[in-house]
């Protein structure tokens, strides 16, 4: 039986372990990426693990995400960034740049490669046929210290892309079909591996926009072959030198396959508050639209932008509608300011933003109060655009066009033929927003901001674990519930003490007081707790209220792996029903806790307010076993190296 892409790709990797669906592996990590809102503390990591220099093949820090500077917070991090990169041998993506994962399936991505970034949509560089995976800050920093990133081996899901797209039907529109049918957790413990005629009428930018939005599915990646498609988008970049072809054996064997009949789609929306609460547009209906939102590291490459200034152009936006657009790069944008369609923009009405992640995170552009937000992102979560009461619409740019020129959510299709826009022979190569580091054994002064503080570090972890319920929450809790990441906060990112004032403050204002005053505590969650981004402050937050531990029905991959990393130890109901035996203020207790964790992945945990036994599994590998009992990865990566705490 022949190989998967994927399989190749781990197989060429592969450090420990069996590529057995279940079992823990780890690899080698090639490139490595960290972005503004995660990277301060990545690399203040890093720092604490006291090793001279990185040693992956290119890692690179973008500033994209805290671009919006109201006080000195995000220039001071930015100015952290730049000089602790410049010091152990990172590139350094300036501010204006573009965002990381389009600038870096522009420049850096290499197929075959391995990606590992502190963002959880580093898979769109699946796009280009690389092994990229979204984690937390401190795996990165492990892997730019020449570690390996140990994870569950995925099982792998070959997605069969037949036929071929209708007019005005585009890649978002594939991606909304797939949550449509596996919602935001079918993608959980699987990589998505696209295949099929179908892929082959993609160009690479709508590759990365399927990869891209897999994580919504809570996929660990997803890949797409490279072939003659990816060879001439590298090419037209300057970079063919970086191509090869990569694709499963004729024969390879799958865990699971789905089919998509691409003539068959028509243009979707994902309906507030998720992203896989999908139905077609003209199901929708014509409801009244006050806001649209094009760009996002999902759509803002130069097609999709080529495409909304077709749309545009000669054309006027609907007065009740604020149309801001967004170009993913300093490339996209130059581009669209020589070729005249960044003209037609504007004159329709549009506002430029600059090329970053904005309103995408909660960085400005937040909607009316109960307004309609059509948006080209990945994320519609409730009150992630800022505005508690929005309602957010996930489209294609396509839709979003044609909903700001109608003021109304329009079916593309209403507009006759479609513009046609070509993938260009070459991009505008221009790399002089990248700085390079400082050779090696250059003295460099890492520059240190006032808001910048000590993270927090947890203790090996006690024999008897003990505490009250905090807060008891429902499913598909997110991390921007657990830690909120709008405009205001998002520039204490290197400021856990201050965010940990704000944690879960979403669904309790009092939860940080409550925690404080009980000395910590347990939390309790549903269904697919800590969905949608990799930001790990949503588990050091936590741990910086003491909380110890967390007991909820499934997590999410990345934030489990955040809470192992932290030393707060993520549980799960052997029994799902026995979630109705616990409430809040209950008092638990974990007897034996070392040993119970190290005798076996089943534990006992007694509720001394209800006076029963709960037994709850800890899903982890005899090495993470390890981290919680050591206090977290920071702990056990200094004790395998020797070094004092």
């Amino acid at each position: 039986m022949g190989l998967n892409l994927t399989k190749k790709i781990i197989k060429g990797h592969l450090l420990s372990g069996s590529m057995v669906p279940g079992e823990e592996i780890s690899i080698r990590i090639d490139q490595t990426l960290t972005q503004d809102s995660t990277g301060t503390m990545a690399y203040l990591q890093f720092e604490a693990m006291g090793i001279p220099r990185v040693k992956t093949r290119k890692s690179v820090a973008y500033i994209d995400h805290n671009t919006l500077q109201t006080g000195p917070e995000n220039a001071d991090d930015h100015k952290y960034i730049q000089t602790v990169a410049s010091r152990y041998g990172v590139y350094f993506s300036r501010p204006g740049n573009g965002i990381c994962h389009q600038v870096h399936l522009e420049r850096f991505g290499v197929p075959g490669m391995t990606l590992l970034g502190s963002d959880s949509h580093t898979p769109t560089c699946g796009g280009l046929g690389m092994l990229a995976i979204g984690a937390g800050g401190l795996d990165v920093a492990v892997a730019m210290g020449g570690g390996p990133y140990y994870l569950t081996m995925p099982r792998v899901c070959r997605v069969v892309l037949k036929g071929k797209l209708k007019p005005w039907v585009s890649a978002k529109d594939i991606i909304l079909e797939v949550l449509r049918r596996l919602t935001v957790k079918g993608g959980v413990g699987k990589v998505m591996e696209y295949a099929g005629e179908g892929v082959k009428s993609l160009s690479v930018p709508e590759r990365a926009t399927i990869a891209n939005m897999g994580a919504e599915l809570g996929a660990t990646m997803s890949i797409f072959p490279s072939d003659e498609v990816t060879k001439e988008f590298l090419k037209a970049q300057g970079r063919e030198q970086d191509w090869v072809e990569l694709k499963a054996d004729d024969d390879a064997d799958y865990d699971e396959e789905i089919e998509i009949d691409l003539d068959g789609l028509e243009p979707m929306a994902a309906q507030p508050h998720s992203p896989d609460n999908v139905a077609r547009v003209k199901d929708i209906g014509r409801i009244k639209v006050d806001q649209v939102a094009i760009g996002s590291c999902t759509n803002s490459s130069y097609m999709d932008m080529m495409k909304v200034a077709l749309i545009l152009k000669g054309k006027t936006v609907h007065p009740d509608v604020s149309l801001v657009i967004a170009p993913g790069s300093r490339q996209v944008l130059t581009m669209l300011s020589q070729n005249g369609a960044l003209a037609h923009m504007v004159a329709a009405g549009a506002r430029i933003l600059e090329s970053a992640c904005g309103p995408c995170i909660g960085m400005g552009q937040a909607p009316a109060s109960n307004a309609v937000s059509l948006r080209t992102f990945n994320r519609n979560f409730e009150g992630r655009s800022g505005t508690p009461t929005a309602r957010v619409y996930l489209v294609s740019p396509e839709v979003a066009a044609a909903s700001a020129i109608s003021g109304y959510l329009t079916d593309p299709r209403e507009l006759g033929e479609p513009p046609a826009v070509e993938m260009p022979q070459s991009f505008l190569v221009n790399d002089n927003m990248i700085v390079e580091p400082a050779p090696e054994g250059n003295s460099v002064e890492v520059v240190r901001g006032p808001n910048i503080k000590p993270f927090p570090v947890n203790r090996e972890l006690p024999e008897k674990l003990e505490g009250r319920v905090l807060i008891k929450l429902g499913d598909n809790i997110t991390t921007d519930h657990i830690m909120p990441s709008n405009a205001k906060l998002l520039p204490f990112r290197s400021n856990v003490p201050y965010l940990a004032e704000f944690c879960l403050t979403p669904c309790d204002p009092d939860f940080p007081r409550r925690a404080k005053e009980n000395g910590g505590g347990f939390i309790v969650g549903g269904v697919n707790y800590g969905q949608g981004s990799s930001r790990e402050h949503a588990a050091l937050a936590p741990l910086q209220l003491g909380v110890k531990g967390v007991i909820a029905k499934s997590f999410a991959r990345i934030h489990m792996a955040n809470l192992i990393n932290s030393g707060i130890i993520p549980m799960t109901f052997v029994d799902s029903r026995d979630y109705g035996f616990i409430e809040n203020g209950d008092e638990l207790v974990l007897e034996n806790a070392r040993k119970q964790l190290m005798d076996g992945n089943e534990l006992v945990i007694k509720n001394r307010s209800k006076g029963v036994e709960i037994r709850v599994k800890v899903p982890v590998s005899k090495r993470q076993a390890e981290i919680i009992l050591a206090g977290g990865l920071l702990n056990y990566t200094r004790k395998q190296g020797g070094q004092k705490e």
